[in-house]
């Protein structure tokens, strides 16, 4: 195939091991890919939008309400989705009243997945393999512990994956709007690696670039652009005024290398489907 993304081989020039990366266009075609993209990654963060989408379609099932109650007491499965239950990052601690503060949150995701096992009467990682991976066709696709951080896959699962959100089958359109809009808006947080944001938005399970500054997606992106970054040096992300998505998968974890390489590599990107 030829890609008409040639801006993605600079992943060449990372200084990382192994990189794979592709651009998948809202009509699910692939504007280009590079790198070994059927290799298995471990995603960190980047497990959160996949397990965030099981949460949702547990939701369209009737299994869960997002307004019932789950986590610490006060908050609700859209608090946790939103990573505004007041639990602290990686320890099962109340930190701030649920809504009060956007404070991001491994924990939060695994009681989301205790309570999405605990509705259906599924494990959670077998919920997220019948409700999402294997209707996706993404085979390679695992999630190995917790639903915060221990997914692995690869990029041709995580295109289809994206492909998905901006087309959406498995969930209603609206379902899908709702997670990409900004829940519980005017929120304070730190976006970890990134430092203090003011405000601090997310929808649900996605992040929400908006006007953030220092931010890892690129300074042409679209305020509208959401998705997530990952600590093992992956991420994924969807603009919606470029119609295309975007995946990066590396087996360096997060560090300055990043702060430094992805913002330049995303604005090339989408300059290059800006031109088609």
């Amino acid at each position: 195939m030829q890609s008409t993304v040639p801006s993605l081989a600079s992943i060449e020039n990372w200084p990382v091991p192994t990189a794979a990366a592709a651009v998948v266009r809202a009509d699910g075609t692939v504007a280009g890919s590079h790198g070994p993209t059927g290799q298995r990654f471990p995603l960190a963060s980047v497990t959160k939008p996949l397990a965030a989408y099981a949460v949702l379609v547990a939701y369209e099932e009737g299994a869960i309400d997002l307004d019932e109650p789950a986590g610490p007491e006060g908050s609700t499965v859209r608090h946790l989705l939103a990573h505004t239950s007041g639990l602290a990052f990686d320890e099962n601690r109340v930190m701030a009243a649920p809504g009060a503060r956007r404070i991001y949150s491994n924990t939060g995701f695994e009681a989301l997945g205790d309570h999405v096992a605990k509705a259906t009467d599924i494990p959670f990682a077998e919920y997220l393999h019948q409700a999402v991976l294997e209707p996706l066709g993404m085979t390679s696709t695992t999630l190995e512990g917790s639903p915060a951080k221990d997914g692995v896959s690869t990029v041709d699962d995580l295109v289809r994956f994206a492909a998905e959100v901006q087309a959406p089958r498995l969930l209603d359109a609206r379902t899908v709007l709702d997670a990409m809009t900004v829940t519980y808006p005017g929120l304070t947080g730190i976006l970890p690696g990134y430092g203090h944001q003011k405000p601090n938005d997310w929808g649900l399970g996605f992040e929400i670039r908006d006007s953030k500054s220092p931010h890892w997606t690129g300074a042409t992106s679209s305020p509208r652009t959401f998705g997530h970054f990952g600590q093992a040096g992956t991420f994924l992300w969807i603009d919606p005024d470029a119609a295309a998505a975007c995946v990066a998968l590396t087996d360096r974890p997060f560090g300055p290398w990043a702060v430094e390489a992805w913002p330049p590599f995303t604005d090339a990107v989408l300059a290059e489907l800006r031109a088609r």
